[in-house]
């Protein structure tokens, strides 16, 4: 695989090249096995090349293709593919079968899994996610969070938006959400913290922790307009805070003066010349 990783064929769920398929089931761990297949049984194998290399590509830069016909007339993005469509030849395979696994012993990517296996997989993101965390490991969290915040993404797809499901599957993303802007607000990228929290304020907009935070966001961002009416709105909506928010404010209000300094002696510097 473009990864470096073994390709993983799950028996039974026809894999679009059976052949494959069909061969492993005949090997023993450890073994390498050599064949060679015929020209009229690989009709469907640029195909399968052509996805199996694509596949960690962004969106953007893969070539896809409707239908056969276009492709045979534009081609798939790789010469030697594009080769073998217009003059058809037999191919010899080797296949090593590094490893077996039963159907409880490994974990499954999120498209293999049913929605309350899905459901289920995004409850344990969540706690591998927070365990990450608390150990400062920001960036395994994150993407914990972020794998979490997809699956429940696509399950959303398949619901009516507003519905009553829709609406569950979206409010289970606000604490992914609120943790993954957390993680991103450790890294110093604020922009992704600003991004994630109005997520989440459009969900709930009286979210005062989502506020608070993209307001602190705003100011490493240094959009101080923004910064202060954040920490407006969150003494509105918890007066508890205000002490917290004051403080907030006097370091923007530091912050503020400090550039109008540095920008008059800059100006000063420059029409002194």
């Amino acid at each position: 695989m473009g990864d470096g990783k073994p390709l993983e064929i799950i028996l039974g769920r026809k894999f679009k090249f059976e052949l494959w398929e069909a061969i492993v089931q005949c090997m023993a761990i450890g073994e390498v096995s050599q064949f060679t297949v015929s020209k009229d049984l690989l009709t469907q194998y640029p195909f399968v090349s052509k996805t199996l290399r694509d596949v960690h590509l962004p969106a953007d830069k893969r070539n896809n293709h409707r239908c056969v016909m276009t492709a045979h007339q534009h081609g798939i993005g790789h010469d030697d593919l594009n080769r073998l469509m217009s003059n058809p030849a037999d191919l010899e395979f080797t296949i090593e079968l590094v490893k077996v696994e039963e159907p409880n012993e490994y974990q499954k990517e999120s498209w293999q899994m049913n929605e309350l296996e899905q459901v289920d997989r995004v409850h344990e993101l969540k706690e591998l996610g927070n365990a990450e965390y608390k150990s400062s490991n920001h960036e395994a969290a994150s993407k914990m969070y972020a794998e979490a915040i997809g699956i429940l993404e696509r399950l959303m797809i398949k619901e009516k938006p507003q519905s009553e499901e829709w609406n569950d599957l979206n409010k289970m993303k606000i604490p992914l959400l609120s943790n993954y802007s957390q993680c991103m607000m450790a890294k110093g990228d604020f922009y992704a913290v600003i991004e994630h929290c109005t997520s989440v304020l459009k969900i709930e907009p009286d979210n005062v922790k989502a506020l608070f935070r993209r307001a602190k966001a705003h100011i490493g961002a240094w959009n101080p307009t923004e910064a202060r009416a954040d920490f407006e709105r969150v003494v509105k909506l918890d007066h508890g805070l205000a002490a917290s928010v004051k403080k907030e404010i006097d370091v923007l209000d530091q912050l503020i003066k400090s550039k109008d300094g540095t920008d008059k002696q800059l100006f000063k510097g420059m029409f002194s010349k």
